[in-house]
């Protein structure tokens, strides 16, 4: 009728000429919006959250699920229904089987790639014959090779599948982190320090991944914040480990460093051994090769709820089954639209301020006189509050439903403590600067809110797995620039770099509300886009476009 084809990123300038080019009459109507907002209550009946109500639609998107190979897609059946009671059991269930075991790996990983931010409690330094300009280059040659290996491992996990590549993570950085006590000299520190990084920068965005397989937008951002719970929880239970175990220095003609990383080592060995066999492919196939014999996990209701809950909150989950491979324009696209952009900055810069304290507080505090064991006993308390902050932030934005202005509460909170220290004089109270330090570690941490919401307005199971990738990368590079703030010739207050955190939790607090007010306007502008269209050149451009995830013009942003 309109003689359209296709359209591209310039789609919505070609709607525009269409809309000129007809004398017909437009009629207004919603855009229709695919995110966890619009399903956040389970108590709201099943019916009036189907995306596929429509007959047509539901064919729609069967032929596409059919043309992706979609490997869940025998239970696809858009008039099935179910109760929420008996979604809440099984989200319950759903937290038991796969959560749990998640969390215990995020544990893992976090336990071995911190422990040497314990180390240097001990001399670690001195027996490598380092400095803190060394120190300082072995973390950034780590950030650097964890930020090379995300995309990557990203690509390889979607194409063997995240519950085969994980363990075999684990697996690797657990042996290398025992090797970590053969360490002589400074050269060795950074090779090892860089293998390690390799080793571990995919699994953050493997996991996501292989969660968005099980949980909806809505689930998503609560489990994450508990997954990143991890943090300030080991770094308690790390540190408490620490005090005690560096006390073996000595013992057997070994240091205390030396132990540190052994003993925790073997501990993620642990935990890598039963990973292989609990981690499983997908809702529809919760069976492994290990577990061929055993009933699956969900029955097939159980599985029909699963996988009809996941597509209506949105229905690009299907557009690409779990086992094809990530293309170039899934990669280029993510990069050359600006709309993830505001995102990733914040990626960046969200959490510069609070990373140096939270790396170097034990080396401050055995500066300002305490011993060894003090300075990670007395990290604790800043880590404690990190954990309690962390969830509470989240929860704060899944009630609110605000995400841009919850994800500035970070710095806005640590804003106060950092201006004080700043301000605060060099030979001040050791006990005062002390509780400034305590209050800038114990950020609300919002990396889950961040992280969650690159995945929810990907809209595309392509572009979700590369720009999780993508968005965890741009916390590398905020974490190479945390690692280089505090420098040598700055010990042992760095008020130089205090001074440069101040401003950047300035402009990250900045950056918060114009992310809020990029993503209001550009939800405008494709409305009114939208809007601006006939039923009938709506149902053209569904059926023709070439445009996907986020660029669609029937999407619209959360925010």
């Amino acid at each position: 009728m309109f003689g359209v084809v296709h359209y591209n990123f310039n789609s919505e300038s070609n709607i525009h000429s269409m809309v000129e080019d007809t004398n017909e009459k437009k009629s207004t109507v919603d855009v229709s919006v695919y995110n966890a907002d619009s399903s956040e209550d389970l108590d709201t009946n099943t019916k009036s959250l189907n995306p596929f109500a429509d007959p047509k639609e539901a064919e729609r998107w069967r032929a596409i699920y059919e043309s992706s190979h979609y490997e869940n897609l025998k239970y696809f059946d858009p008039e099935f229904e179910w109760t929420p009671q008996e979604e809440k059991r099984l989200i319950r269930k759903l937290d038991f089987k796969v959560f749990c075991w998640v969390f215990i790996m995020f544990c893992a990983l976090d336990l071995v790639r911190r422990n040497v931010t314990r180390a240097i409690a001990d001399n670690f330094l001195a027996d490598l014959g380092m400095n803190n300009h060394g120190y300082n280059l072995g973390q950034t040659i780590y950030l650097l090779s964890f930020l090379c290996a995300e995309l990557p491992m990203n690509i390889l996990s979607k194409r063997l599948g995240p519950e085969r590549v994980i363990p075999f993570e684990i697996l690797a950085w657990s042996i290398v982190c025992i090797c970590q006590a053969g360490m002589k000299n400074q050269a060795t520190f950074i090779g090892v320090r860089s293998l390690l990084g390799f080793l571990q920068g995919g699994f953050i965005p493997d996991m996501i991944l292989y969660l968005s397989y099980f949980y909806n937008g809505v689930d998503l951002p609560l489990r994450l914040s508990i997954f990143w719970i991890a943090i300030p929880l080991f770094q308690i239970v790390g540190s408490l480990m620490a005090s005690g175990i560096l006390e073996l220095r000595g013992t057997h003609g070994m240091a205390g460093w030396q132990y540190l990383f052994i003993i925790e080592g073997f501990i993620s060995f642990g935990i890598a051994i039963p990973s292989f066999y609990l981690m499983r492919t997908g809702p529809s196939a919760s069976q492994n090769r290990f577990t061929k014999k055993r009933a699956p996990w969900f029955n097939e209701k159980e599985t029909k709820i699963l996988v009809n809950r996941i597509l209506r909150d949105d229905p690009s989950k299907g557009d690409m089954n779990n086992r094809q491979s990530i293309s170039w324009k899934h990669i280029f696209r993510t990069l050359a639209s600006p709309d993830m952009w505001p995102i990733f900055i914040q990626g960046i810069t969200a959490f510069i301020p609070f990373q140096p304290v939270s790396q170097y507080i034990s080396l401050i505090l055995k500066g300002m006189g305490y011993s060894t064991f003090m300075s990670n006993v007395l990290a604790i308390p800043g880590q404690f509050w990190f954990l309690i902050n962390l969830p509470a932030v989240v929860y704060l934005s899944h009630k609110l439903k605000e995400k841009s202005l919850c994800a500035g509460i970070a710095n806005l909170f640590i804003l106060p403590f950092v201006i004080a220290i700043v301000a605060y004089p060099v030979d001040g109270n050791k006990w005062v600067k002390y509780v400034l330090l305590t209050g800038i570690v114990s950020e609300p941490y919002t990396h889950a809110i961040l992280a969650a919401w690159v995945s929810q307005i990907s809209n595309n199971v392509g572009t979700r797995a590369v720009a999780t990738a993508i968005y965890n990368m741009t916390y590398q590079v905020g974490s190479i620039i945390a690692a280089n703030i505090y420098q040598q010739d700055d010990k042992p207050y760095y008020k130089k770099g205090n001074q440069a955190i101040l401003g950047i939790c300035c402009f990250n607090i900045a950056m918060a509300i114009f992310t809020k007010f990029y993503y209001m306007l550009r939800n405008k502008q494709k409305a009114a886009v939208w809007n601006a269209l006939s039923p009938e050149e709506q149902k053209i451009y569904k059926e023709t476009t070439t445009d996907i995830g986020f660029n669609r013009l029937d999407f619209q942003f959360v925010h």
